[in-house]
């Protein structure tokens, strides 16, 4: 590929309005300048897109993005257009005459990028056009799809590496924010047909505080939550369409602007909810996991899990939907032994090889162990993916602090009543023995003569529930989900019960923690910052666009602290290109004018 970084750096400034790249990038780009195919696997939020843009924007030639979803070649595609950039999509939901205008432009060389789905470009009139075009760099986001042990697996992805043969083995670049060794393999054999240089930048999103907690009233947990959001943009994640449906009409009728999106609305109804979401502020959308892919909005402030995720790589993948323009952000998740039952039958229920469910099951096992970690969240989040970290000091467990006790005596009377039983009843059944609640069923079965009734009589059902859920982190018990949800116990467990083992537990692992105060935007001047942002509304809905389009939270930020007065001085804010200047700079230096001074 033609340029250097010199031009790169020059160009970053001048396009995009950026004083430098951030970590990551510059690698990536100087490799793919040097001519060579590059994967990558960076953190949602660091910047990928820039990665393939702005190499686009050197020299003659066409980019080939390979995107998923519609709703992100759109977003992208405006966003490039704001800067002054030759950028178009073709897909299905482009009015009449607009693929055909596209093609025109392909054919005419007046595009520097172009984005399609997979199965556009499979079309055989589609690769027959690119090869005509010079194509010079084709770029594959959210490459993960390409595998099917991945979290995400899309068929029409394995179509991409024949794509490229015929465009003679163009330059290629992959990326994607999760990745495991074994995925990143699979990307390689099935995308390139020569070994890339691989760029894995790391996972840590910092300015994402992370929370879990274990459910008593899930819906009251989230309001508490969300209260302390009021006016922010974020995503409340549901596990059903119908626990979608119910908890967005709660949300609303708590005075929230909450919507739903999952796969059973009517077509036009969840895309006017994604776009309601996308182009204003203080939105909140309560979906399914079919939300989310391809969701570029910079400043959503929140997400949360009304259920407990299927895997530690969904829940990274979903939760970094927060705080993409690197403002604080929060999350919250929530969980139960109900979410880890169903998660276990889903596996069992799926059909897949037995090599697959168990993959599966070690997942839904690292899972439960992040929800019970007794040490800060990140660590353990991190570890999962193979980085090693300090103490973050942005989780709940860093901010509430944690004490771990010697638990033994706890575990031993729990895992006591389980053996007792046979290994043939579920945690509400066990619990109530260890209390010693004397009920029908406890006394059908005789098992309020057992040595362990009411030998833990002094802690509550919830603590029990707690310890539970903790031995099923520490691989003391095991769900039998095929024989109605009985806990059985694997050999760890059973040495903990016979004293030959230690086990160590949270001793807040049951009560209820210390709410934490909303992490705020770093705001010098609240109320210039709010009428910046009444600005933008008003500039987004003439041009019919997202508000970040116009300009992204940050950049209103630092507008409201800097206080340019003229252009030169606007120029050196973040996300201020000669395009964005030209077109905005006099309405909103015309606005910091009309601001009262500063207190």
């Amino acid at each position: 590929m033609r340029g250097s970084l010199a031009e790169a750096r020059t160009r970053l400034r001048a396009v995009f309005g950026l004083r430098d790249f951030r970590p990551g990038q510059e690698a990536v780009i100087s490799a793919l300048l040097a001519g060579e195919d590059v994967l990558a696997v960076m953190p949602t939020g660091s910047g990928k897109s820039l990665c393939y843009q702005l190499p686009a924007l050197l020299g003659d030639g066409l980019t080939v993005v390979v995107s998923p979803l519609i709703a992100l070649m759109r977003d992208q595609v405006a966003q490039l257009r704001a800067l002054g950039v030759a950028a178009a999509a073709l897909n299905s939901a482009n009015p009449p005459g607009e693929n055909r205008r596209v093609v025109e432009s392909v054919r005419a060389g007046s595009l520097a990028l172009l984005y399609a789905a997979p199965e556009r470009l499979a079309l055989p009139e589609t690769t027959a056009l690119l090869r005509a075009s010079g194509v010079r760099l084709l770029a594959i986001d959210e490459a993960h799809c390409v595998s099917q042990w991945g979290h995400d697996f899309r068929p029409e992805y394995l179509s991409l590496g024949a794509l490229r043969a015929a465009l003679d083995g163009v330059r290629t670049i992959a990326l994607t924010a999760t990745a495991d060794a074994a995925t990143r393999s699979e990307i390689e054999r099935k995308l390139f047909d020569r070994p890339p240089r691989v760029f894995v930048h790391g996972f840590d999103r910092p300015n994402i505080g992370l929370a879990m907690r274990a459910k008593r009233n899930a819906e009251r947990q989230l309001l508490e939550f969300l209260d302390r959001h009021a006016g922010h943009s974020g995503i409340v994640y549901c596990a059903s369409r119908k626990g979608t449906d119910d908890l967005a009409g709660a949300l609303a009728a708590h005075g929230l602007r909450a919507v739903p999106y999952h796969a059973g609305m009517e077509k036009a109804a969840r895309a006017a909810n994604q776009d309601l979401f996308l182009r204003e502020d203080g939105v909140v959308v309560v979906a399914t996991v079919a939300f989310g892919m391809g969701i570029d909005k910079p400043d959503v402030r929140f997400v949360c899990h009304a259920n407990m995720p299927q895997t530690i790589e969904n829940y990274y993948q979903e939760i970094g939907r927060a705080g993409r323009d690197g403002l604080p952000a929060e999350t919250l998740t929530l969980y139960g032994l109900d979410d880890m039952r169903l998660r276990r039958a889903q596996i069992e229920e799926s059909g897949a090889e037995e090599e697959r469910k168990r993959i599966e099951h070690r997942r839904l096992t690292a899972l439960v162990a992040l929800c019970e970690a007794p040490r800060c969240r990140r660590e353990t989040l991190l570890a999962y993916f193979g980085e090693r970290s300090a103490p973050c000091g942005n989780c709940d467990l860093c901010a509430d602090g944690v004490e771990v006790v010697d638990g033994s005596v706890e575990a031993q009377k729990l895992l006591s009543a389980v053996a007792r039983t046979g290994e043939r009843f579920g945690t509400e059944h066990i619990v109530a023995i260890v209390r010693g609640e004397e009920t029908d069923r406890i006394r059908r079965f005789g098992h309020h003569r057992l040595p362990t009734f009411g030998v833990g009589a002094d802690r509550s059902r919830r603590e029990w529930r707690g310890i539970v859920r903790q031995l099923y982190a520490a691989g003391c018990l095991t769900l039998e989900i095929e024989d109605r949800g009985r806990w059985g116990m694997t050999d760890e467990g059973r040495a903990v019960m016979r004293g030959q083992r230690r086990f160590e537990m949270r001793r807040d692992a049951a009560t209820s923690p210390r709410p934490r105060r909303a992490a705020a935007l770093p705001v010098a001047d609240a109320a210039l910052f709010e009428a910046l942002k009444a600005l933008r509304r008003r500039l987004a809905e003439e041009e019919d666009v997202p508000a970040y389009v116009v300009f992204p939270d940050r950049t209103l930020i630092e507008l409201a602290d800097a206080r340019p007065a003229t252009r030169d001085a606007m120029r050196g804010v973040h996300g201020v290109g000669a395009v964005k200047l030209e077109k905005y700079g006099d309405a909103f230096l015309a606005a910091i004018a009309a601001a009262p001074p500063r207190p």
